[in-house]
């Protein structure tokens, strides 16, 4: 105790003389510290003469440490989102243990009441599906919360305890059991947050439900977009392939080894059930991990982001090393004559050091600033969906942007370094100015150069490929006029009446049609270019052979197809006279259709559809073939046209309580406007009626290209990145080369050589330097270009037209680049560098 009391006590006066004398750099040798005090003094003696130097030489240390606070800080915030959305660890117990079953959505109550008696390979087994609800308060409109509908064994799979309350119970999906809801963590603190919301009721779907439970913060599943779970009343009987099937693997098996259960599952399923070819649920079963199913699809888009930033900061950090080793060269003379007084090699590396770290301290203090700033743009543009709302931004960007800068720096001072330890520092005053320790190294910064050049023309040749995959895509004719059309997703409450709901949706299209500038509207259940679809199985009269078969189905509203600009092949469009004469799933019922032409060539080939009759799907109701239309993209923008119906809701028997309204205004008026106008009239004439969103279908063409088109945008803006520094680096590195050669320039003109031709060798030296990165360039991206390959439509990834493009891009502004010091040595004055010599 005595020793410790002593040196805690001495500790405070020590370093302020360690302090003091570091600061003065005098004491009397006398009084020196010995043990441990010089170690440190040097330190701070180093630490403020690199602080000095760097304050007399503000465009060094601003060109320094904003180049490297470029790269430091994308490369910080994309950490911040790699970390909450692919580092964070899953919200379940074991989540190693939890599966996913093949053929999400398409999985039956019944199928899951049969396996939900015992399956092999699986302690139990749960089933979900999404269902957008509409929470009612009082005095303001309803309001749409995503949810998940699920058996009660949800939580018991996933292994998670709530916050308050619990969870679902046995009792709790059965037939006649009371409405309870499970809320997230978000909902009850919106809902006021108090511990007293258990056991009250809150009305969602216009019918009153208790809650019983709330999750912790950050428990979410399937993705962080769902805010309630409800249980699902199971119905033995309902054949409808809604939902999806997770399981947690009974103990001593493992996901990876599922081949023996997965077998005597499917050999049950296929004894106890028919499967159409399409839909066999005994064919390619797989069982996927929880993580790989729900954070896999980001994990291609976030890596591209994180590699095309970790190449900006490579860039970053060859630029920083070329300028300190010009900051060494134009201290040749003054580290001579300090080597020659006796410095060693030691202390001056340690300056070098020092000067570095102070660089990356600054970076890492501007990276932070640069982080914050770009953190948003990198959640807008990467597809990250419901996940953008795990990213956060804390003040572990900061210490993330503090780590790589200095990190960086360090790697940055190996360069200056090493020329410094290789270097004859006793000959730099015997060769005067016109030489150096750097001049001596000029291996080095050409090699820095051909290093930018090879990373500019990766992020330019893989910019170039998507950009050529997003014109593709957009030349795509997705079958209709998307100019000028909006949407609105409207859920309608789950209590309403089927007679309610067509009388409200008739309501709403009839006064949306009244508003100024709207041309035409109508609704559908879904409108084109979404993933999601309902299909249905069809019956041809007068095919009894046909094999079982389904098509997609759209149940669309008279005008429909109209307002969608939707083109008439044959036959007419659904107007309101195809009313079915009798109830929906009366035998007697007859009605109308209109198929397109993938449908009509499938099934009537050799003839015309028009006045023949299909059923299927939806009850007996016959319905009469109208009219054929063109193809039009209903899946994802870039899959095949599928065989599809077009078939007025009157043909259900029920109404889809999503639904989907689209209008058309007239050319010229302001589209955004009107969905404004459109929302106003929503919650002024059905304010039960929830919005979930409104958008434009060109947005939705956008949207569905998927993740190419936010990598594309991501890459070309870090491309311009790579291409400004990559010039600053061909500008530096010619201006030292211009530099140390300048004695050279002036004895040349004295002799008579042209500046023309002075600049013509410097502009040809930096162009073979370029070539040589460019060559190593497009090596490298012939070797790493597949890994675009998730993420193109219609070109290679190895397109030779972005090949060729990058590379005559990185010439022309390396060159443009290096004419700056060319011309400033065709511009040398002979006799001064003469009378300087």
């Amino acid at each position: 105790w005595w020793v410790w009391r002593q040196a805690l006590a001495s500790l405070p006066s020590l370093l302020r003389r360690a302090w003091w004398r570091g600061r003065t750099g005098f004491e009397p040798h006398a009084s020196a510290f010995r043990t441990g005090g010089p170690a440190v003094e040097q330190w701070i003696m180093d630490f403020r003469f690199a602080a000095r130097r760097l304050l007399r030489r503000p465009w060094y240390a601003f060109l320094a440490v904003g180049t490297l606070a470029l790269g430091v800080g994308g490369t910080a915030a994309l950490t911040g989102i790699a970390r909450a959305v692919l580092l964070s660890p899953l919200p379940y117990t074991d989540p190693e243990g939890i599966g996913l079953f093949w053929m999400p959505l398409s999985w039956s109550q019944e199928e899951f009441a049969f396996l939900r008696e015992g399956t092999p390979g699986f302690s139990e087994l749960a089933q979900f599906h999404h269902q957008a609800v509409t929470l009612e308060r009082a005095g303001g409109p309803a309001r749409l919360i995503p949810g998940v509908v699920a058996s009660h064994e949800l939580f018991s799979v996933l292994g998670a305890a709530p916050f308050l309350g619990r969870t679902f119970e046995a009792t709790d999906d059965v037939s006649g059991a009371a409405p309870v809801a499970v809320l997230s963590y978000g909902l009850w603190r919106d809902l006021g947050g108090a511990p007293e919301i258990l056991g009250s009721s809150i009305v969602l779907d216009g019918r009153p439900h208790t809650v019983i439970g709330v999750m912790p913060r950050g428990f979410w599943f399937p993705s962080p977009a769902e805010r309630v779970w409800l249980p699902q009343r199971l119905d033995p009987a309902d054949r409808s392939g809604n939902f999806t099937l997770v399981g947690r693997v009974a103990p001593g098996n493992h996901l990876g080894r599922m081949d023996g259960p997965i077998g005597a599952l499917t050999s049950r399923l296929g004894a106890r059930f028919q499967y159409p070819p399409q839909w066999d649920k005994t064919k390619n079963p797989v069982i996927l991990s929880v993580a790989d199913t729900v954070i896999a699809p980001l994990r291609p888009a976030i890596t591209a982001a994180l590699v095309a930033l970790a190449m900006i900061l490579l860039i970053a950090c060859a630029n920083v090393a070329a300028l300190m080793l010009g900051q060494v060269e134009g201290r040749a003379v003054e580290l001579g004559v300090r080597a020659a007084m006796g410095a060693d090699r030691a202390r001056l590396t340690t300056q070098l050091l020092a000067e570095a770290i102070l660089v990356g301290a600054g970076a890492g203090m501007a990276g932070a600033i640069v982080a914050a700033a770009s953190f948003r743009l990198l959640v807008h543009v990467l597809p990250l969906g419901a996940w953008a709302e795990t990213a956060s931004l804390d003040w572990t960007l900061f210490a993330v942007a503090m780590a790589v800068a200095l990190v960086a720096s360090l790697a940055v001072s190996l360069a200056p370094v090493l020329a410094l330890w290789y270097g004859r520092l006793q000959g730099v005053l015997a060769s005067g100015r016109s030489s150096g320790i750097a001049g001596r190294r000029i291996r080095l910064e050409s090699a820095l150069v051909v290093a930018e050049v090879a990373i500019a023309v990766l992020l330019a040749a893989g910019a170039g490929v998507l950009a050529r995959s997003v014109s593709r895509l957009y030349a795509i004719d997705p079958g209709f006029a998307a100019r000028g059309v909006g949407e609105v997703d409207l859920v309608l409450p789950s209590d309403l009446a089927r007679a309610a709901r067509d009388r409200a949706l008739g309501d709403l299209l009839a006064q949306v049609r009244s508003l100024p500038g709207v041309v035409e509207a109508g609704i559908t259940q879904q409108p084109p270019v979404r993933a999601a679809s309902w299909n249905s199985g069809i019956l041809v009269e007068g095919k009894p052979d046909l094999p079982p078969t389904t098509t997609m189905v759209r149940v669309v509203s008279p005008g429909y197809l109209q307002t969608m600009g939707a083109e008439l092949v044959e036959g007419r469009f659904l107007d309101e006279t195809d009313l079915l004469p009798g109830l929906p799933g009366d035998s007697s019922a007859l009605g109308a259709v209109v198929i397109n032409q993938s449908l009509a060539r499938k099934f009537f080939e050799g003839g015309s559809p028009l006045g023949r009759w299909v059923s299927g799907g939806f009850g007996p109701t016959r319905l009469q073939v109208v009219g054929v239309v063109r193809d039009v993209q209903e899946g994802q923008l870039a899959d095949e046209p599928a065989p599809a119906r077009y078939m007025l809701s009157t043909a259900l028997p029920f109404t889809p309580q999503g639904q989907t309204l689209v209008f058309r205004v007239e050319p010229g008026r302001d589209l955004l406007a009107a969905l404004g106008a459109v929302r106003e009239l929503v919650a002024s004439k059905a304010p039960r009626v929830a919005i979930a969103q409104t958008t434009t279908m060109e947005a939705e063409i956008a949207r569905s290209m998927g993740p190419v088109r936010n990598v594309m945008t991501l890459v070309s803006i870090v491309t311009g990145l790579a291409l400004f520094l990559g010039a600053i680096g061909v500008y530096g590195v010619m201006s030292h080369f211009v530099l140390r050669r300048q004695r050279d320039w002036g004895i040349q003109l004295a002799l008579g050589l042209q500046p023309g031709q002075i600049i013509g060798r410097v502009v040809g030296r930096a162009a073979r330097l370029i070539l040589l990165g460019i060559l190593t360039g497009v090596g490298a991206f012939g070797l790493l270009g597949g890994l675009l390959r998730p993420f193109v439509y219609g070109v290679a990834p190895t397109d030779p037209v972005a090949l060729a493009a990058a590379p005559l891009l990185l010439l022309l502004v390396g060159c443009v680049a290096a004419l700056v010091p060319a011309a400033r040595a065709g511009r040398t004055d002979p006799v001064s560098v003469l009378r300087d010599t």
